[in-house]
């Protein structure tokens, strides 16, 4: 479908485009799925559970150490439009990515609407200067930290790549190796008149400082990009033209299919030996 140019108008498609629930049968019976799986990898793994990275009661990381020390480190940030999910969802990469011989840590942050997106965006980063200061401590190595997520989690792995953060919260510019951000929004703009609003209550100048897209940093990890063949078009587009803005400055990127895969089961690919997507984040990794 194309892209309505008079306002109105564009603004009903966004807001069609964007409801990623509408996208597919049964939302519901995703978010139990995650939940089943990352349940069945805390059964089943060492994990230290609620380690704080700040005072808040919603910062806290879920750390599956690896087998060995100084392994990859990967950070796994989650989605649900920025008010929904949480870290007991989204374990369920761990066994496998652990089993490949990296350290997973698993994010929790504060929703909203009863904190902004810079609050979330800040968290994230500060969950990240922590892992570089102390993931040691727990078999990773702080060299080699990686980050993902799934939509609003895409978004937030796209706010780690950016520039000009990286000093105030005390770690290098180039803190994060790699990144592999999934059905992310990484332009906000189409957004500001949609439902999505409703609960994010973004303005202009909130939605472009927290728009990857327009932070393209000058020297940058290597992005591995991904949405699922069944989305809606504007998700596609969004990662699409966000790679290529990647590419085009001259920093490395890649796209990995996920054939027959929408919004929601796209992500659990990461957990499962010999998908595409479990293959680009070992490649990713070194493993």
């Amino acid at each position: 479908m194309t892209r309505p140019s008079d306002p109105a108008e564009l603004a009903a498609y966004y807001d069609v485009q964007y409801n990623a629930r509408a996208s597919v049968e049964d939302f519901d019976q995703y978010p139990r799925q995650y939940r089943v799986l990352s349940d069945d990898a805390h059964a089943a793994l060492r994990c230290f559970k609620d380690v704080p990275y700040g005072p808040g009661a919603a910062e806290r990381l879920d750390i599956f150490p690896a087998s060995k020390a100084d392994a990859p480190v990967l950070l796994f940030i989650h989605g649900g439009y920025w008010r929904a999910l949480s870290k007991a969802d989204s374990a369920f990469m761990a066994p496998a990515l652990k089993a490949a011989g990296a350290c997973v840590a698993v994010l929790d942050y504060d929703l909203a609407p009863a904190v902004t997106l810079d609050h979330i965006v800040d968290q994230t980063r500060r969950a990240l200067a922590w892992l570089h200061r102390h993931i040691a401590e727990f078999g990773g190595d702080p060299q080699r930290l990686y980050a993902s997520g799934s939509s609003a989690g895409g978004h937030l792995t796209g706010m780690l790549l950016v520039d000009g953060w990286q000093g105030s919260y005390g770690v290098p510019d180039d803190v994060l190796r790699g990144a592999l951000p999934i059905s992310g929004l990484f332009d906000l703009h189409p957004l500001l008149d949609t439902h999505i609003n409703g609960w994010m209550g973004m303005d202009e100048q909130a939605a472009r400082r927290n728009s990857p897209a327009f932070q393209l940093p000058t020297r940058g990890a290597e992005l591995v990009i991904s949405h699922g063949a069944l989305e809606t078009a504007e998700f596609a587009r969004q990662s699409r033209e966000f790679l290529e803005a990647w590419t085009a400055h001259g920093l490395p990127g890649c796209f990995v299919e996920a054939p027959g895969k929408n919004h929601f089961d796209v992500v659990l690919e990461l957990g499962q030996p010999g998908t595409p997507l479990y293959r680009a984040v070992c490649e990713l990794m070194g493993l």
